[in-house]
């Protein structure tokens, strides 16, 4: 498995791939390498000839110290869990001076009000974080594609606002979020979580289907005090929030209008591990 660590070799190797006239995707990551990375990949390699895996732990997107401190960083088994992909596949882990040069510092981005809801509220300074380590590493890798989970889906949005932003001559696509077999949304902080905790968070997942299956009956605000007493009522996760908006521009949702989308988030704690999740309503 080809691990290159600094700016100057990925950008060789990218450019060596594109004088071969093959085509380059990227799937940044932060590590701790699950199914759900998987999936990316191989959707990536259906598209592209190779694909670059940046493993990188940003500091500038952790608003809570401790949180950066216990994130899983397990790059040897990641390099196993790459190696299926024998020469297709490339790992990309820089340094966080490698990336970002003696100023481990954020840029401040305008993302149109996307970055002042849900994550935005409760991560002040994540998206500005994101935005950053993602041009660095977009500038870095150059490739013509680069490819997110749906799980995180207003990350999703605000990448595309990014690139369009920064004028950056890549195309950027959604995949679907993939779960596991009881609906949990695959995560890096899964593995965080207990034996225990695992089985619980599916609530997160069936609290998802139901605003699905009741969404055209019944109003937001209504679902959105049903969910309420749904995390109330249990002793194992804490809700953080719950929000149902355009799937477009995030804006929470009032009064149904028709042709547009709306999609479901919720943010909850196991524990002192959070996790995330959202689901298409219509």
């Amino acid at each position: 498995m080809n691990i290159i660590k600094t700016k100057t070799e990925i950008a060789k190797y990218v450019s060596e791939k594109k004088e071969q006239n093959s085509s380059v995707g990227f799937v940044p990551t932060m590590g701790a390498l699950h199914q759900g990375h998987a999936s990316l990949i191989s959707f990536g390699l259906e598209r592209h000839h190779y694909i670059v895996v940046s493993i990188f732990v940003n500091p500038t997107q952790f608003n809570n110290a401790t949180d950066l401190e216990k994130y899983p960083r397990t790059l040897s088994q990641d390099v196993s869990f790459l190696s299926t992909y024998k020469n297709k596949v490339v790992i990309y882990a820089p340094t966080p001076q490698e990336v970002y040069g003696d100023q481990v510092v954020s840029k401040q981005y305008n993302f149109k009000g996307i970055e002042t809801v849900m994550e935005g509220t409760h991560r002040p300074g994540h998206f500005d974080g994101v935005g950053t380590v993602l041009n660095h590493l977009f500038r870095q890798v150059t490739p013509d594609e680069a490819f997110f989970g749906e799980k995180d889906y207003q990350q999703l949005l605000i990448v595309k606002k990014l690139v369009e932003i920064e004028k950056l001559p890549l195309k950027i696509t959604g995949c679907p979020i993939h779960r596991q077999e009881n609906g949990l949304a695959m995560s890096s902080r899964n593995a965080r979580l207990t034996t225990q905790q695992l089985e619980e968070a599916t609530f997160i997942y069936k609290i998802l289907r139901q605003v699905k299956k009741d969404f055209d009956t019944k109003s937001a605000r209504a679902l959105r005090a049903w969910v309420s007493r749904q995390f109330e009522n249990n002793p194992h996760l804490r809700l953080e929030y719950f929000e149902i908006s355009n799937s477009k521009n995030l804006r929470p949702l009032s009064r149904k209008r028709t042709h547009q989308k709306y999609r479901a988030f919720i943010a909850a704690f196991a524990g002192e591990i959070r996790l995330i999740d959202n689901m298409a309503l219509n």
